[in-house]
């Protein structure tokens, strides 16, 4: 079983660092309540690390 993180937007990148606005982009969200599913991977934890005031996590389980 593979595990994923399920990321969602709940507070907007209005006012923020530019760093931190790109960081939301690369994660591929573009609005509040936006939701995106990512593989858990070291470089994905560090990003959702950086804005984790932004975001909203869970855990998921996939079979593969």
């Amino acid at each position: 079983m593979t595990t994923y993180l399920e990321i969602t937007q709940i507070k907007s990148s209005i006012g923020r660092k530019p760093d931190h606005r790109g960081t939301l982009r690369a994660l591929g969200l573009k609005r509040i309540r936006h939701t995106v599913v990512h593989e858990d991977t070291p470089v994905i934890r560090g990003m959702v690390n950086k804005v984790a005031y932004l975001l909203e996590v869970r855990p998921v389980t996939k079979k593969s």
